[in-house]
């Protein structure tokens, strides 16, 4: 099995990466990250001469740059790259809107152009508003995002339905909550805490 990472040099991408090399030996990775400022190459630099993975940097946007890396002929995509910070999306949201809908949809156009076995996206309960008093978010909840991050995952989200139910496309969304581990990029909510506290 070959993956296409994207973002697998982030807190949650470096992690999975890491995890599958460790646990899949047949397996390869192609890891593509820009390294904005929450990539952080040093969370995989001992993987540097590891037969099995290859870190390509490169910006999920350029179309060119991601046509050679599908030629690599991967099996499948984990779609972890994303512009993920509330704030920063209320500053600046075009870069949101650049990364999370349109860079989803070039990787999703070249997974079809390819045919890969499977589409995974990673994705946050952010999509789903604010949360009441009471209650819990289902798949079936209607999204109601708030930001401009939110309003630009739940986009790529529905790109990837849309693949999915127009192309037959195999897509898998997962809509996670506040992760935390190891490589944290510290702005976020639990290591913030923590290092407040």
């Amino acid at each position: 099995m070959h993956l296409i990472v994207t973002g697998g040099c982030g807190f949650i991408g470096s992690n999975f990466v890491r995890l599958i090399l460790s646990e899949r030996s047949d397996w390869r990775i192609t890891n593509v990250d820009k390294l904005t400022y929450a990539g952080n190459p040093a969370n995989l630099a001992d993987l540097a001469s590891n037969p099995r993975y290859r870190f390509v940097h490169a910006d999920i946007c350029d179309k060119a740059k991601m046509a050679e890396v599908f030629a690599d002929k991967p099996d499948a995509v984990v779609h972890f790259a994303a512009e993920s910070h509330v704030d920063r999306s209320i500053t600046g949201p075009e870069i949101f809107v650049q990364t999370n809908v349109m860079g989803t949809q070039i990787l999703l156009e070249f997974a079809r152009e390819f045919k890969l076995r499977r589409f995974l996206h990673v994705s946050t309960d952010e999509v789903y508003g604010s949360l009441g008093p009471t209650g819990y978010f289902t798949e079936t909840t209607p999204y109601a995002p708030n930001s401009p991050y939110s309003a630009s995952k739940a986009g790529s989200d529905l790109l990837v339905r849309a693949y999915h139910h127009t192309f037959g496309m195999d897509t898998v969304i997962t809509n996670c909550s506040n992760n935390y581990g190891p490589l944290q990029f510290p702005e976020k909510l639990i290591p913030l805490m923590i290092l407040n506290a």
